[in-house]
């Protein structure tokens, strides 16, 4: 290994880089990275200097990387991301920041329950939340935006360079309007739902559209509904419900972490298809500690709990999908579906 230049290159001038593609603004950089913001400038500068190429298009706002940015942005992240391990390994520590990304409700159940947990565990480990809807959090994996991601396992991520442990399974629920004929039934089929205006995730646009929970289990069926709404926000969807514009069908987990006041949830019988969520890490590098740590977290939280009998939202088989999965859990109850109105 050639290390004649790589003592021109200073550390804090590639963090200052990476905190500016990460923020999109200097000021934000500045403030993560506890500098002043003409500190924070003149790193980047030097380090363009050092280059000879422009990084940072500092005339728009927010601030956007060059092609020359981002093609050295990948390589700025590994020698930071290196540097931690680094650092967590002499200090015999666990400690670091570790970018979750979460879509909606996962980030409304998991999240805080996993920051108390690390607290508790590891306190120096941070965790930092990126939400969003399951293809974006999928992505962002793919491209390194961040460390772990909690998404389904459908709508599929565009990548061979991720993999997968499943963490559990949940039903698909029925969203009725609290005064339609079907909202006092104790279940429903997917046929009785396919007879009314549906209501589902994802959006209407994103060309992954039949990728979706729902619309396999309708397909499995050979049923086609008409599909009147999509939306990525549960308390989107319940607002359309209690508007009278259809029957919400989604997975359960999305009615737990909203306000379900004037509507009524009944759990799909014969869906023959559910949610399956899992924890996503890239393939190819080393995982530091921090991130095995978080892993090893979600691993030991309980998972969501119904109020009706459901063996598929029980946890997989340890010896089939995990067999290094713990099992000692928190204390804590999980969430129970509100009550019908």
């Amino acid at each position: 290994m050639d290390l004649s230049s790589a003592h021109h290159y200073r550390i804090d001038w590639i963090a200052s880089f990476v905190a500016v593609a990460r923020h999109g603004s200097f000021s934000a950089a500045a403030r993560t990275l506890y500098r002043s913001q003409p500190r924070v400038s003149s790193h980047v500068a030097a380090l363009e200097r050092l280059v000879g190429r422009r990084l940072v298009d500092r005339s728009v706002q927010p601030a956007i990387l060059t092609p020359e940015g981002r093609g050295l942005l990948p390589h700025a992240e590994e020698i930071i991301r290196r540097l931690d391990l680094l650092a967590e390994t002499a200090a015999g520590t666990v400690c670091g920041t570790v970018r979750l990304g979460c879509y909606p409700s996962v980030a409304a159940y998991l999240y805080p329950r996993a920051v108390r947990a690390l607290r508790d565990t590891h306190p120096q480990v941070r965790l930092v939340l990126h939400e969003g809807p399951s293809l974006e959090i999928g992505d962002q994996l793919a491209d390194g935006g961040v460390d772990l991601a909690v998404r389904p396992l459908h709508p599929l991520v565009n990548s061979d360079q991720v993999t997968s442990e499943v963490l559990w399974r949940e039903p698909l629920v029925a969203v009725f309007r609290a005064d339609h004929p079907l909202a006092r039934e104790p279940e429903v089929t997917l046929a009785q739902a396919a007879r009314l205006p549906v209501i589902s995730i994802g959006e209407s646009d994103d060309g992954h559209g039949r990728q979706y929970e729902t619309n396999l289990a309708f397909a499995n069926h050979g049923l086609h509904p008409v599909i009147s709404e999509r939306t990525n926000q549960p308390q989107t969807l319940i607002s359309l419900v209690r508007h009278g514009l259809g029957v919400g069908i989604t997975n359960a987990l999305a009615m737990t972490t909203a306000n379900t006041d004037g509507v009524c949830l009944v759990p799909v019988a014969g869906a023959g298809f559910e949610r399956v969520v899992a924890a996503w890490w890239r393939l190819g590098e080393g995982v530091s500690p921090a991130v095995e740590a978080v892993r090893d977290c979600l691993r030991r939280l309980a998972p969501p709990a119904w109020p009706w009998p459901a063996t598929t939202t029980a946890r997989p088989d340890a010896a089939t999908d995990r067999p290094d999965a713990a099992t000692d859990r928190p204390d804590a109850a999980p969430p129970s579906l509100p009550a019908a109105v």
